[in-house]
């Protein structure tokens, strides 16, 4: 399959803002978006998008995972950003319409319909840096993805950064591309120098989230997580690895750790990345301070593969749904 992202469905869905409302939604052949090189969003980053996949089952029909909850995110995105916020029925009608107009292009599992709705700001003035826009567009796209990472569950290997956030705190929950870019410089430097998949943001020694994904320990008795504050993205995969550990008896400890307790963990706690495209994937070393140091023996552990199951069997129908994540199709 082709790299993650870069494969499109023949259609969009579409709708735009303005007059105070939101007008028709509609399904359209994909194609170049029109628009004012004055755009809102060109200048003053007014944009938000989200992150879902849609699963093609055996009976042919599709599922979607945690669709509301998705929808209510960008819902507190677009707020944050004083966007006009979408309303949920509109988004949930878009992607439904979308998905069931593509459901020939979902792939088999463990491949899936990876869906991006996406905010952006259209009002046609540079002088607004101080304004909210009052025109926008909202689009659902579609993309047949396979693996983010291309090697499957293969371990990956992060720099730990003890020094610099992410994002800034007042918009580290927010889900915009302002903070990807912000984590891009430091993620390129860290391959270059180092050959490390990511970056493990965490501030005056704080351990928070690395540029793409939430972080956690696990070993066979709990799952450790930093708790949710504005610093950093509330992760839907995150939350549904907690709620799984729980059913299968972890104990979830959402604590702030340090850098310290890292390191001392590194040695009797697997660590992994939650996140929509990367799902769990395990860590299997940390580079700090020049010193590259062994998460276990470096290999995907089992407890991470036991909970990366447990979603998946979820998502794939082979486990029952017992919270009510999946919207049919």
């Amino acid at each position: 399959m082709a790299q993650f992202g870069t494969v499109f469905c023949d259609n969009i869905a579409i709708v735009h803002y303005k007059d105070g409302s939101w007008q028709q939604p509609a399904l359209e052949p994909l194609a170049p978006l029109s628009m004012h090189p004055a755009a809102h969003v060109l200048h003053y980053a007014s944009t938000c998008f989200e992150g879902f996949k849609a699963y093609r089952w055996d009976d042919g029909k599709a599922r979607i995972f945690r669709l509301h909850d998705h929808i209510a995110r960008m819902q507190r995105s677009a707020e944050s950003l004083c966007l006009p916020i979408p309303d949920a029925d509109l988004l949930a009608t878009m992607v439904l319409d979308l998905v069931a107009r593509q459901i020939d292009d979902i792939p088999a599992p463990p491949s899936s319909l990876y869906l991006r709705p996406t905010l952006i700001g259209t009002l046609e003035n540079i002088g607004a840096a101080a304004a909210a826009t009052t025109e926008a567009t909202l689009f659902v796209l579609a993309s047949p993805v396979g693996d983010y990472f291309g090697d499957g569950a293969q371990s990956l290997k992060l720099l730990v950064d003890d020094q610099r956030a992410r994002t800034t705190e007042q918009l580290g929950s927010t889900k915009t591309g302002g903070n990807y870019a912000a984590a891009l410089g430091p993620t390129l430097a860290a391959k270059a120098r180092y050959g490390a998949d990511q970056v493990l943001f965490c501030p005056n020694g704080d351990v928070q989230e690395t540029g793409a994904a939430n972080f956690l320990l696990i070993n066979d008795f709990e799952v450790i997580t930093k708790p949710l504050d504005t610093s950093f993205l509330h992760g839907m995969t995150r939350d549904s690895i907690l709620k799984l550990a729980a059913d299968l008896g972890y104990s979830v400890n959402e604590r702030n750790f340090t850098v310290d307790e890292l390191l001392h963990f590194a040695s009797s706690h697997e660590a992994a990345l939650s996140g929509t495209a990367a799902c769990l994937s395990p860590v299997g070393c940390l580079v700090y301070n020049g010193e590259e140091i062994m998460v276990r023996d470096g290999k995907p552990g089992p407890n991470t593969q036991r909970l990366r199951s447990a979603l998946q069997d979820v998502q794939y129908g082979i486990a029952p749904d017992s919270h009510g994540w999946l919207t049919e199709v």
